[in-house]
């Protein structure tokens, strides 16, 4: 795989799995897509190239790389999970802005005012509740240029 590398390998077999070939197309599924794939997009695509693969490989699996921080999961109000590729273990921050009426996910790369702003209110309430926090997702909703 070029590009975004391999250092999924070893976070895969860290967490206690082995690296299967479904695993691998998955990834490679969603490492070559510019867009958020559901489950079952990642299926078309992952059965495109790999037959044998079955829809519940394709859930167990995005679960799986989930859990182990190599995939990011978005929830576009839709009740369909999208899926995306982390470009490193610890990825720049980006948020999201969703349009509720087409669907359509739209990254929106952090900069540093931004940052600023957001690593402040983050310590209020690490400080205030005495909350740790490991992940943190901003989602913008509402709709976008073609929509509106």
């Amino acid at each position: 795989m070029q590009g975004r590398g391999r250092w999924f390998h070893g976070r895969i077999r860290g967490c206690g799995y082995r690296l299967t070939l479904p695993r691998m197309k998955i990834v490679e599924v969603l490492n070559s897509s510019k867009g958020h794939l559901s489950a079952e997009e990642v299926f078309l695509k992952v059965h495109q190239i790999y037959p044998a693969v079955g829809l519940t490989t394709i859930y167990r699996t995005l679960e799986m790389l989930v859990a182990s921080g190599i995939v990011g999961k978005i929830n576009a109000g839709d009740g369909k999970a999208r899926y995306e590729f982390k470009k490193t273990p610890e990825e720049d921050p980006h948020f999201h802005l969703i349009c509720k009426k087409c669907g359509n996910i739209i990254n929106v790369e952090a900069n540093k005012e931004l940052d600023k702003h957001i690593n402040k209110v983050k310590e209020e309430y690490i400080k205030n509740y005495e909350f740790k926090v490991d992940n943190l997702q901003l989602r913008f909703y509402g709709l976008c240029k073609n929509c509106k």
